[in-house]
């Protein structure tokens, strides 16, 4: 079957709520000769050029029968189209799925099927990504986002079309995306961002990061960094995309394309920290580095201020949640030299509660599970009823970590009550690693934790009760693992023991494990 290929007029009901993606097409229609993209080979795109493109693919995917309601799935690199592409499926009242690259293929593929995806976008410059994920699963309809082995040309067939403005079908309520917590090949949580709270949070997503701001995406659109291009975008601004993180290259970019906002995971600011080049680098023109999603260390979040300046903009958030706390440039200044980073202050319009296992609030200094309550909070999880209702309760988000307030407002996050390894690219969950571990024959019984490295950086680590005829070593492991969940989940640590320790109800004694092999 294939599309229609004469132009379909697409338009929304009577609506005064405007998408996300029509106020980033305002503010590119002001200036239509304004370079807005810097692809990773120097091309650059106009504001005018953009806007076309979004219009032209909106029409296109219109003629695959993409609408409210459809679900468009994305494998891409950082390229133009990826954000071109999801614009104009938002445009439509589509959600978009983002298929990270680094997952095993059969995650990818049971996470297009989850969602009901109608039509896969695959960059061509990802062929064998596309052949594993299409070999376990093959949507009704896939494009190439350019000339490639697997499906038509989406790009060929846009620019057929004439850039006729399309109107916004979404409303406030409809997904834009769903994000999955982690890579999994069990059932994936699929996380329902709608509309509405997405285009009031963009307007925050660029404060402090130069004006016009301009954006270096060195980590993948499919996540953070894509919401900052929005923002960026939506700011006046300009991004300039890196295909990956390089901490050479990265600096080298800074100064030649004069930057001003990087989003970085702490573990990459160490990176850039380390890095021999920075020294001669010219980092004037930086504004902003924002991080988050793993714990920082505060020794190294001021080696950070001392060497970037007062640019650095922390927090804590969710998928499930939405932006929760900020901790600003100044406040770094302040930072102990050891212990524990906070991740800021509640900003405004979100409400948090520390609360114990009983439910009963507890006083400012003691440990307790998070809960937050937001105009950004998730619609829910997609498909999984029973899982939304325990996680969103009364107005709040239960998100599983533990924490605590101290008496000046400030949030430090010290533990999970979910059994999750947060690492560059995503989060272990531990069960899911140890039901692989426990179908290699080498395996008789074993229990996976996260080791947490003096940087705060966390490693993955696997203590083994070997099988009677079996060895297992380290290497063979991490092989076994990356072939069938992917690099992210691969062990960097192993520890043969003769029993792995269990609590008095008979689960595994994960505090004792830690205690005793992680140091």
């Amino acid at each position: 079957m294939t599309a229609q290929t004469t132009a379909v007029e697409v338009n929304s009901p009577s609506s005064e709520f405007r998408t996300y993606v029509e106020s980033v097409l305002d503010v590119l229609s002001a200036t239509p000769d304004r370079p807005v993209i810097t692809t990773a080979d120097g091309r650059q795109v106009t504001a005018g050029e953009f806007r076309d493109d979004v219009h032209r693919i909106a029409r296109e995917l219109a003629g695959w029968g993409i609408g409210r309601g459809s679900t468009v799935s994305l494998l891409s690199g950082n390229r133009p189209e990826v954000l071109t592409a999801r614009y104009a499926a938002n445009l439509l009242g589509a959600r978009a799925v983002f298929l990270y690259q680094g997952m095993a293929p059969e995650t990818l593929a049971h996470i297009a099927h989850s969602v009901d995806t109608e039509l896969l976008l695959v960059d061509p410059g990802l062929p064998d990504a596309a052949e594993g994920l299409l070999a376990h699963a093959r949507p009704p309809y896939v494009l190439s986002l350019g000339p490639g082995p697997h499906g038509q040309d989406l790009l060929a067939r846009a620019a057929r079309h004439e850039p006729l403005p399309v109107r916004g079908a979404a409303r406030p309520e409809d997904d834009w995306c769903i994000r999955h917590t982690g890579g999994t090949t069990g059932v994936p949580k699929g996380v329902r961002m709608p509309h509405g709270p997405y285009r009031d949070m963009l307007a925050f997503g660029s404060v402090g990061a130069g004006e016009p701001p301009r954006f270096l995406a060195c980590t993948t659109l499919a996540h953070v960094a894509g919401n900052i291009a929005d923002a960026t975008l939506l700011a006046g601004g300009s991004v300039v995309l890196r295909q990956s993180f390089d901490p050479g290259e990265v600096l080298a970019a800074v100064e030649r394309e004069r930057i001003t906002h990087l989003w970085l995971l702490p573990p990459l600011i160490y990176r850039l920290l380390d890095h021999p080049a920075l020294a001669a680098t010219d980092l004037s023109s930086v504004r902003r580095i924002s991080y988050g999603g793993c714990a920082a260390s505060p020794t190294r979040l001021r080696q950070a201020y001392d060497t970037f300046g007062a640019v650095l903009f922390g927090g804590y958030g969710q998928s499930e949640a939405g932006h929760v706390t900020v901790i600003g440039p100044d406040e770094h200044a302040n930072l102990p030299g050891e212990g524990q980073a906070t991740v800021g202050r509640v900003i405004p319009g979100v409400e948090v509660a520390i609360h114990d296992e009983l439910g009963a609030p507890v006083p400012a200094g003691t440990v307790g599970e998070i809960r937050v309550r937001s105009g950004q909070a998730m619609s829910g999880y997609w498909k999984q009823p029973e899982l939304t209702a325990e996680v969103l309760r009364d107005g709040w988000v239960h998100t599983g970590d533990m924490g605590y307030l101290d008496t000046e407002g400030y949030l430090y996050i010290v533990d999970r009550l979910k059994d999750m390894i947060i690492v560059v690219g995503g989060h272990v969950y531990t069960s899911e690693l140890e039901e692989l571990l426990l179908t290699h024959p080498a395996v008789a019984h074993c229990a996976a934790f996260g080791v947490r490295r003096p940087d705060a950086v966390e490693e993955v680590h696997v203590a083994v009760v070997p099988a009677a005829d079996g060895s297992p070593d380290l290497g063979g492991l991490r092989e076994f693992v990356a072939r069938h969940k992917g690099e992210m989940y691969a062990p960097t640590g192993l520890h043969l023991v003769t029993e792995i320790p269990l609590t008095p109800v008979g689960k595994p004694d994960k505090k004792r494990i830690r205690a005793t092999l992680g140091s």
